[in-house]
Order: structure tokens, then sequence, then C-alpha cells
């Protein structure tokens, strides 16, 4: 069999709220995204395991609030400014004293400001290892809401979210099939649908359980 040439093409992400499935997983993050106006102390912390959907839940605050969207590692490249903000992924400045003290006048000034304030994590506050004792008393402060792990409906729309930014349409009877053999997780999904799409572009076979089999057969095997 003749092997097809591949693209770097581009992954088109869907991130408005329409895009946004609701379940008893993810619901009550929802809901306290929806009531922002609302939260205590006028900060949040939401949480969930890597591929949960939390950049997805930021732009769509970021949307519906007017805020800016940036990443705790950028802080040190802006000077602070009121107004409604999300930092995402915390955790990752943990230790970076100079970042640290950047993220204590960010929080600060919004705060006072009158403005909201989202941060993003794996892990709730109080697990951060945050070194900056005044910041880490406000980050173990911070009101918090988890993204749980995907039910069988939030998994199944995510998968068929991941097709869709890679202008994917998989055989119907692939979702099912997925839903019964691959790890239960947002990050699982995103690695099975890149894989996918990558044995697809290579081989030119259908996206479907055939196809699937084989790629997941690769993720079993230690020696590949």
């Amino acid at each position: 069999m003749s092997r097809q040439l591949t693209f770097d093409l581009p992954v088109r992400m869907a991130s408005g709220r329409e895009d946004f499935f609701v379940t008893e997983a993810n619901a009550m993050a929802v809901a306290e995204i929806d009531r922002w106006q609302h939260w205590p102390a006028g900060k949040l912390a939401l949480i969930g395991d890597e591929g949960a959907g939390k950049t997805h839940l930021v732009h769509v605050w970021a949307e519906a609030s007017g805020a800016r969207i940036l990443s705790a590692q950028d802080l040190l490249q802006r000077d602070p400014a009121p107004g409604h903000l999300a930092i995402e992924d915390v955790p990752a400045i943990a230790g970076d004293r100079d970042a640290e003290t950047a993220l204590f006048h960010w929080h600060n000034l919004v705060l006072a400001e009158g403005g909201r304030l989202l941060l993003t994590g794996t892990t709730p506050p109080a697990l951060w290892q945050i070194a900056l004792p005044d910041l880490a008393s406000r980050m173990q402060g911070t009101p918090s809401v988890r993204l749980e792990e995907p039910d069988d409906m939030l998994l199944q729309a995510v998968l068929l979210k991941l097709f869709a930014d890679r202008q994917i349409t998989p055989q119907p009877s692939l979702l099912p099939w997925l839903l019964r053999r691959m790890d239960r997780s947002f990050a699982a999904a995103g690695r099975v649908v890149a894989a996918l799409d990558a044995e697809a572009l290579r081989t030119g076979r259908a996206v479907g359980p055939k196809l699937a089999a084989d790629v997941l057969e690769r993720f079993d095997d230690p020696a590949t």
C-alpha cells in the first residue's frame, strides 16, 4: 500500500460557549463561571486535569466579562493593570520569586479596582506550592471549583469537538467503540484523536474502529 503525503495543517480550536458541552461532570464549574459577578472576594480558582476544558471555559468567561487572558509565566512581561483578568496555570510559577511577586501585584490591583480574577491549575490552590508568604495566603483563600473527570456524555462530546477542531468526520461507529476501550480522561482523548489524525493522514485510511484498534494497540505496546 502506498503511503499518503502528510501536511502539518493547523488545528482550529473551537472555544465559544456553544462549543462547551455541559453535563453533570462540569455543571457546577459552568454555574460558577456564569455567576462571575458574584464571586466571593471577587475571584475563583478553576481546577481540573490536563485537557479538562479549563482554557475553553476561561475563554467563555473572557467573552462574557471582557477579561484579558494571560499565562502566569507571562505576567513579568506586562505591567499590572486594572480590569477583569484570567491567569492560566498558576502552579507553573511556584518557586519563581519574581513571577510570584508579579502575580501578587496583579492580584492586588485587579481586586482593589473592583475587577474579577479567574485563576487556573490542576490542583486546589492550597497545593500550588507558592513560596511567597503573602501570595500563598491569598491563593489558599481563593474559592475553587473543579472540572470533574468526564462521564460518557461529556467524553463523547469532547471527542467530537477534538475531531471537529481537526476537520475530521469520524465513522459513526467510532465513538461508541472508543468509549468502551480508551482511557477515560480528557488527556487520553486528546492523545487518541491526535494519533488517529496522524495515522489517517499517513496511510489514507478512514477514521473508524479498524484504524483506532491499530492506534490503541500501539499505545498499549511499551516497545512502540
